[in-house]
């Protein structure tokens, strides 16, 4: 009598790309530096901001401006600085290389980071979201349907810049360089101060980048309820861009 032998074969696809998800934001909620960067240095923007006056953001109520800009602020920590820094690092040590080549895949793969940035995300909406309301934020809810492309598109702009700054510099340069780009578009890259409250020139270049753009993007949804076009182009153009930019010069391996 002949038995069937078991056969064994990779898991389905989504049970791949679901299972390297939850590994990725595990890994990015354990290490302390990318918690520091995606939590812990957001929240405190945000009650610094609250319990100061300077610098201006504009008018309008001070908490209302600020949650909607330090929400940009956690966007760019987790979908550009972690990722930035989390890639350079695994394509160092050859783990990017061997995953291409597992049944994961390559597009699996940037499947999974891309679900583990949205997850993390969606940790930073509710943490900053809760201390916001308890330091007096009033959104405009309705305000939530329209912060939901842009943010999305947002994290698309910052994780294509991600892979296109981790793909091409050695490991050590991607960590100087991604924590440095975060200090700068933080202090001029019209995130927290909106580019309107800014300098002429730097007015003029903030609205331009994606930083200015997702910042004046949420600013628009949570405070005014609406969907502003020009921000959510700008972050489009961006996505774009940077995404052909690293299909062209991403390197899997040192």
């Amino acid at each position: 009598m002949n038995r069937a032998v078991p056969t064994t074969g990779a898991a389905p696809a989504r049970d791949r790309v679901l299972a390297q998800a939850r590994f990725e934001t595990g890994t990015l909620m354990r290490n302390g530096e990318q918690l520091l960067v995606a939590l812990v240095l957001p929240a405190m923007a945000l009650v610094a901001l609250a319990l100061s006056h300077s610098p201006s953001l504009g008018p309008g109520r001070r908490i209302d401006l600020a949650v909607p800009g330090v929400l940009a602020l956690a966007v760019i920590s987790t979908a550009f600085t972690g990722q930035a820094i989390s890639t350079a690092f695994d394509r160092r040590y050859g783990v990017l290389r061997l995953l291409g080549v597992s049944p994961l895949g390559r597009g699996g793969l940037l499947a999974a980071k891309a679900l583990a940035v949205l997850t993390i995300e969606l940790l930073q909406l509710i943490v900053i979201g809760v201390l916001g309301v308890a330091l007096g934020w009033h959104p405009q809810w309705l305000g939530l349907f329209a912060a939901v492309p842009v943010t999305l598109m947002g994290t698309w702009a910052f994780v294509a810049l991600a892979l296109l700054l981790a793909g091409t510099v050695r490991a050590e340069g991607v960590l100087a360089l991604a924590n440095l780009i975060w200090v700068v578009l933080l202090g001029l890259g019209g995130v927290i101060v909106p580019p309107a409250q800014q300098p002429a020139v730097l007015a003029h270049v903030g609205a331009l980048l994606p930083s200015g753009a997702l910042g004046n993007g949420l600013r628009e949804a949570f405070v005014a309820g609406r969907l502003a076009a020009v921000p959510l182009l700008v972050l489009v153009v961006w996505g774009a861009v940077a995404t052909y930019l690293a299909s062209r010069t991403f390197r899997w391996s040192d």
